[in-house]
C-alpha cells in the first residue's frame, strides 16, 4: 500500500458514533481520541461500568507495525498487574475491526491540567511529580519494556493518584526491532531503549517547570536561560535530554532527585 491510498484511508476513515453497540457488548459513549494508529473510545459495558475500547485503523491491520502495536500493547498490560496501569479485559475482531478493551483510569492528563486548567508547578513540585511518575516507569523498565510514548496525553493524574495509558508503542528491550528514523528528535523519541522514556520524561519535566514561567522578555532563549531552577535540577535535565552523557537506568535518576 502506498502512501497516498494510506493517507485516503486515513482522512476518510471515520469513528465509531455514540450508542453504536460493539460486540454485542460495549455502547460506545464517546470518542476520547485519534491517531494514526487507531482510535480510542469511552463505552460502557453490559454492567454499565466504563471501559477503555481501541480500534486500530483499516490500513494499520495490513501492516505488520500495526498488528504488532496491538499485540505488544496486549502483551504489556496482561503481563503488568498495578493500579497504576489500566487492566486488559478483551480483545476481538468484529466487521473486519480489530479492537481490544481495557479499564478505564479516571483522571486528567497533564497536557489538559496545564494548558486547559492552568495548572502550575513548582521546581519542587515539578520533582516530586516526575519522581512519582519515574515509580510507575520502573514497573515496566525492571522487565524489560519501554514505552517510546511518554508524553503529557498519556500521563494522568486524579489527585495523588497517576496513571500511564497508551502502551501501543511498546517494545521488549531485547526485541529485533529495525526502525527507520527521519529525525535526530523522534529517534531520541522512539528509540527501543530506557534513554528514549527517559529523554520524553525530560520533556514532561520541562512541561511542569514551563507551566509557572513568566517570560521577562520576548526575545528567544534557552531553557537554561529561561527556567529559573538549580543547577542540580538543570544537570537531572541534561542528562535525561541527553545533552550530556545520559542516564542508563531508572534508579540513577531516582537517585539524583532524592538527592536534590
Amino acid at each position: 500500500m502506498n502512501k497516498f491510498t494510506k493517507k485516503w484511508i486515513e482522512l476518510t476513515e471515520q469513528p465509531l458514533k455514540a450508542h453504536q453497540i460493539v460486540n454485542e457488548r460495549y455502547i460506545i459513549k464517546n470518542l476520547l481520541g485519534k491517531g494514526s494508529y487507531g482510535f480510542t473510545y469511552l463505552v460502557k459495558d453490559e454492567e454499565n461500568q466504563n471501559k477503555v475500547l481501541k480500534q486500530l485503523r483499516k490500513y494499520k491491520m495490513l501492516e505488520k507495525s500495526g498488528e504488532e502495536s496491538f499485540k505488544h500493547e496486549v502483551t504489556i498490560l496482561r503481563t503488568l498487574n498495578d493500579s497504576s496501569i489500566p487492566a486488559f479485559y478483551d480483545e476481538f475482531i468484529e466487521n473486519e475491526k480489530h479492537f481490544i478493551v481495557m479499564e478505564y483510569k479516571k483522571g486528567k492528563t497533564y497536557e489538559d491540567l496545564i494548558f486547559i486548567e492552568n495548572m502550575t508547578f513548582s521546581e519542587e513540585e515539578a520533582l516530586k511529580e516526575l519522581y512519582d511518575v519515574l515509580v510507575l516507569v520502573k514497573l515496566f523498565h525492571d522487565i524489560g519494556w519501554v514505552h517510546r510514548d511518554l508524553r503529557i496525553p498519556n500521563i494522568l493524574k486524579n489527585e495523588e493518584e497517576k496513571y500511564i495509558i497508551d502502551f501501543g508503542l511498546a517494545r521488549f528491550i531485547n526485541d529485533n526491532h529495525s526502525e527507520q528514523f527521519d529525525s535526530l528528535e523522534k529517534k531520541l523519541f522512539r528509540e527501543v531503549s530506557f534513554k528514549s522514556d527517559f529523554y520524553a520524561l525530560g520533556h514532561f519535566l520541562l512541561f511542569l517547570l514551563y507551566s509557572s514561567y513568566q517570560p521577562k522578555t520576548r526575545e528567544k532563549r534557552s531553557w537554561e536561560e529561561e527556567l529559573d531552577i538549580t543547577d542540580h535540577t538543570k544537570r537531572i535535565l541534561r542528562k535525561m535530554l541527553q545533552l550530556d552523557e545520559p542516564y542508563d537506568e531508572i534508579n540513577q535518576i531516582m537517585k539524583d532527585i532524592r538527592g536534590s
